[in-house]
């Protein structure tokens, strides 16, 4: 069989609490040719038996599997983050079919993830929040909710077939800010909004998210996040000239 070349992409599981349910994401993994699994805050024990029993040839990808405390530190480094959800929510950005979205994935080697929920809930809205597109894999409305392993290997398996293709197509390159660097900006605008009254503390999670949601879908590139911070920076300046004037 053809080497998929997939090994550098996150597969993010939040809060996973079955181990047999890690088990099993770590077998499709590397049926489809991935190997970086990130375990955000784990309920369980994933490299216990009952993990490794359902992984059996996959015990190397349980074992190099990455634990964090925290959604924002699994994605470290990454430029590109697509996240699921099986509930319909009231977002501006649409829901997307996985063969759809999945590819835009692909663009960026080395600097992207795919996220998915804990078993329980799936992600919430502040979890959702870190991520640029959002998939629903469709399924019959009698019964839609699908299984963590089930889901990561539909997705897996859309992947594979993708970058298949891809192997023979060029793309342009941008250099998309990595995560990190836009968390900054968007901490840093949150406080200056805070400072000039646009926000306020109630409501500056619901006006942020509107503004996650506007620069998610410009995709932000390194040059772009340097300009808005230095308008920030020169903002803050004025508004501290401003004071001093007023105070002669």
């Amino acid at each position: 069989m053809r080497e998929m070349k997939l090994d550098w992409l996150k597969i993010v599981l939040v809060e996973p609490a079955g181990p047999m349910n890690v088990g099993s994401v770590a077998r499709v993994m590397k049926n489809f040719g991935l190997h970086h699994l990130v375990l955000v805050n784990p309920q369980c024990d994933f490299l216990g038996m009952e993990a490794k029993k359902m992984a059996v040839h996959a015990d190397d990808v349980l074992e190099s599997a990455v634990s964090v405390p925290t959604l924002p530190e699994a994605l470290q480094g990454c430029v590109r983050a697509i996240a699921t959800t099986a509930r319909v929510r009231d977002w501006e950005k649409p829901l997307e079919n996985p063969r759809d979205a999945l590819p835009w994935l692909l663009e960026e080697k080395d600097k992207s993830a795919l996220i998915f929920g804990p078993e329980d809930r799936g992600l919430s809205n502040e979890e959702l929040n870190y991520a640029q597109k959002f998939i629903r894999i469709p399924t019959d409305s009698i019964y839609p909710v699908l299984n963590l392993a089930a889901a990561v290997g539909i997705c897996c398996y859309e992947l594979a077939e993708n970058a298949k293709e891809s192997n023979n197509r060029t793309s342009s390159k941008t250099e998309l800010a990595p995560f990190e660097v836009v968390e900054i900006y968007y901490q840093q605008l949150e406080s200056l909004l805070l400072q000039i009254g646009y926000i306020y503390p109630h409501t500056a999670a619901s006006r942020m998210e509107k503004f996650r949601q506007l620069y998610n879908r410009a995709g932000l590139q390194i040059k772009e996040v340097a300009m808005l911070q230095g308008i920030l920076r020169q903002v803050e300046w004025a508004m501290g000239g401003k004071s001093d004037r007023e105070n002669l």
